[in-house]
């Protein structure tokens, strides 16, 4: 049952990076880990490359759109690239199963990344039921590349798209509108995800034929997504799919320090 509930995620999860331009990767995560019932460390590895092939399609899709800037999109990769790749490469692997114990509670390395990532989720949660606030001021192009190779970091730890954290540099750095800002967040993500995961394939033995499977059921959603893009109101639709965002991340933090 909980398989089958899998797969039908992996639908849902493509209709959600369809119609919203991002989200739906920040969801990835605790269907893997929670219903489909694998290691938080394999889980994340999964996520970029389910998120990457997907976005990939998505990619395709804005581009028929004209909703992606690939100058603008490459540019604002490098860095975070060089992060993401690093993370997964050396810094999640050597992360010890068991970082602490005080008393009767233990922190494990599980646990931890689970933790991040409901933080993780509550920020987005949050700057989707706000939306986009711009900046009175432009941070300088070294604070720009700081907080992009930040956000690299955050992706590679995670596993998630990090949209959220892209789309507004994109409009307040590079002075992109929302659409394109969207598109070429997609495109952006698809690189980090699929380069993410390549550093990962040195520590895990990836089972391809449920990634390809997983993958092609959320492609299938990407392009059903898009086309309902033009039924729904964007805008309604994000904050109220940051509610639920928020209600997972609460849960998660629940499931990780009260019912274990």
């Amino acid at each position: 049952m909980e398989e089958i509930l899998g797969f039908i995620a992996a639908f849902i999860i493509g209709i959600v990076l369809g119609l919203t331009g991002g989200g739906g990767s920040i969801i990835t995560v605790p269907v893997l880990v929670y219903l489909l019932q694998f290691n938080p460390m394999i889980a994340t590895a999964y996520s970029l490359f389910i998120v990457g092939i997907t976005s990939v399609f998505g990619t395709f899709v804005n581009k028929l759109l004209g909703n992606v800037d690939f100058k603008i999109g490459i540019k604002f990769a490098i860095p975070s690239i060089i992060a993401v790749y690093g993370t997964r490469k050396f810094i999640v692997p050597n992360i010890p199963d068991i970082i602490f114990t005080i008393h009767n509670f233990s922190l494990s390395k599980g646990t931890l990344i689970m933790v991040i990532f409901a933080i993780v989720m509550i920020l987005a949660a949050i700057s989707m039921i706000r939306g986009f606030q711009p900046r009175k001021t432009e941070p300088s192009a070294i604070v720009m590349f700081i907080k992009i190779f930040f956000v690299g970091i955050v992706i590679g730890f995670v596993g998630a798209g990090g949209g959220f954290l892209i789309i507004p540099a994109l409009i307040y750095l590079a002075h992109l509108p929302m659409k394109k800002a969207i598109g070429t967040s997609i495109f952006i993500i698809s690189i980090n995800s699929l380069i993410g995961f390549t550093g990962d394939l040195g520590n895990i033995s990836p089972d391809w034929a449920f990634l390809l499977y997983f993958s092609f059921l959320s492609i299938l959603g990407i392009f059903a997504g898009t086309y309902l893009q033009r039924f729904v109101n964007e805008k309604n639709l994000k904050r109220g799919f940051g509610w639920f965002v928020l209600c997972i991340a609460i849960a998660i933090l629940t499931q990780e320090f009260l019912w274990k």
